[in-house]
């Protein structure tokens, strides 16, 4: 990927603007980031959406994750893997489910708007939470279950075997030391791109803000 939005700070992808900013790109060699995801961070700057909260922006289709500093720059980019289950919801009480007692068609990772932060957890210390109310976070790709080769599966350049976690997303430990742990040190704003619901139904403001830009280009087109 070309990190050629590193600096957001207007209303539309056509602002943005390329910046000499150190931010780490472990994003395998050639591999775009969607239209979706640059307008989105281009919105959230623009709204104040993150409230001047660092963000970050999952894109489970292509296992890709942008984390930007409350300023909008982006400070890096990384794979990442999702839940293995297709799918955008969470099942009623999976949060208080061992792991192991998780159905298959359950293990999701949500899709949406998050406000989450560094807490406690029963069993891993202390933890990134995405999403506390459904045990969702971010953390180190973990090598205690050999079978499920998790750090191959990140370091394939395929996003087609990033699917393979409980629910939570897991990056490289060196991606996390560097960037996550330091970037939401004091919280942060995660938004969560769908599998299946529409990004109309996602992030309705978003959509209503693109669907109106892309209005008025096209009224300008037409008086030329």
């Amino acid at each position: 990927m070309a990190l050629a939005f590193t600096s957001i700070g207007a209303a539309s992808a056509e602002d943005v603007v390329a910046q000499p900013v150190a931010a780490v790109d472990e994003l395998p060699p050639g591999q775009d980031v969607s239209d979706t995801v640059i307008e989105l961070a281009g919105w959230v700057v623009a709204s104040k959406d993150n409230q001047g909260y660092p963000f970050a922006i999952m894109d489970k289709a292509a296992a890709q994750i942008l984390v930007f500093g409350g300023d909008g720059r982006l400070r890096g980019a990384t794979p990442g893997l999702f839940g293995s289950a297709a799918g955008d919801h969470i099942a009623p009480g999976v949060a208080g489910l061992a792991l192991r007692e998780i159905p298959g068609r359950d293990r999701t990772t949500p899709a949406g708007r998050f406000v989450g932060g560094f807490g406690p957890s029963l069993d891993a210390g202390r933890v990134l939470w995405v999403d506390y109310d459904s045990a969702v976070s971010i953390h180190p790709t973990a090598t205690g279950v050999p079978a499920e080769r998790r750090v191959e599966r990140l370091a394939s350049p395929s996003p087609d075997d990033n699917r393979v976690t409980h629910g939570c997303i897991n990056v490289s430990p060196e991606f996390y030391k560097q960037i996550v742990s330091s970037t939401f040190e004091r919280g942060g704003v995660f938004y969560i791109l769908p599998d299946a619901a529409s990004i109309e139904e996602t992030f309705p403001e978003f959509a209503q803000s693109r669907e109106a830009a892309q209005h008025s280009n096209g009224k300008r087109a037409a008086r030329k």
